[in-house]
């Protein structure tokens, strides 16, 4: 009794520490598109977070400050997004997946630049079991508090104004444009934290591929969480647990390669038991263009 008992926690645990980089680009994902702004570029916020964060730790020898610099650096590339979004009012959908490839390419070049080896970084000073457990704390409170200032905010209503009809929220006295571009900003500063924390966190460096698709599925927890927050992090939540499980059922010898796509399965079949059934805000991935 006492072993499975055991066993559920050990489970309950590695299903947090699978979950959170998910939570956090989930998080970023739902702020962006509440405004009205697709963000495909979560894959590659995730990288800026976790390659500038091995870069300053490294260099600095300061865990906490190379996790401020990789939340700067997802900031940094979600603006790229927000100004291509909002200023340009090019399709949203090809930005982001431009700036997928550009974070993977200047990161896999940054490896050769730094440490002289393509593939991975040298280790560097890491976060620790308490770092990387207050960074899962903070996942969880992020989640509450963005639903907070979501629903309960006049910044949220503005918010959500942008992404149901820019055209009638600027008619309020609402600058469309602004709102969009800093919540697309804001949400890119937390889906970095996803990226320092599989790097920081759960690990001391940075290899090519350690995201491993986590933004696509973050987008999937973003549909399946219906664009709210405390949705997306449950489903967040439910990824993070098809996540953890392929170690359990890997040691029952279920072969690794079912294992590993356990997560990616389970993202696909929520998607399509979703489809249809839910609606995103009216003009997300909407380009506004004042009159």
């Amino acid at each position: 009794m006492n072993g499975w008992i055991g066993a559920l926690l050990a489970l309950a645990a590695l299903t947090l520490i699978k979950a959170t980089p998910l939570i956090y680009a989930a998080l970023g994902g739902v702020l962006s598109e509440r405004s009205g702004v697709v963000n495909i570029g979560l894959e590659g916020i995730l990288i800026a977070g976790a390659f500038t964060a091995v870069i300053v730790s490294g260099a600095t020898g300061s865990p906490v400050l190379g996790a401020l610099a990789g939340v700067v650096a997802g900031a940094l590339l979600a603006a790229l997004l927000a100004y291509a979004a909002t200023r340009l009012a090019v399709d949203q959908i090809v930005a982001g997946t431009g700036l997928n490839i550009a974070a993977l390419a200047a990161a896999a070049f940054g490896l050769v630049l730094v440490y002289h080896q393509p593939g991975a970084s040298h280790e560097v000073p890491a976060l620790g079991q308490t770092g990387e457990d207050a960074l899962i704390v903070l996942a969880l409170v992020a989640a509450v508090g963005l639903h907070l200032a979501l629903t309960r905010t006049p910044w949220g209503l503005r918010v959500r104004a942008c992404g149901e009809d820019p055209s009638a929220a600027e008619s309020a006295g609402i600058d469309a444009l602004r709102t969009r571009f800093l919540a697309v900003v804001i949400g890119g500063a937390i889906a970095a934290l996803g990226g320092v924390f599989l790097s920081l966190g759960e690990l001391d460096l940075y290899s090519d591929g350690m995201t491993a698709g986590r933004g696509f599925i973050a987008l999937a927890a973003v549909i399946f969480g219906r664009w709210t927050p405390l949705g997306a992090t449950g489903a967040a939540i439910f990824f993070g647990f098809f996540a953890a499980l392929q170690f359990s059922l890997q040691r029952a010898g279920v072969p690794s390669e079912v294992m590993q796509a356990l997560p990616y399965v389970a993202a696909l079949v929520a998607l399509a038991g979703f489809a249809g059934r839910v609606r995103a805000p009216a003009s997300d991935g909407v380009p506004y263009i004042r009159p």
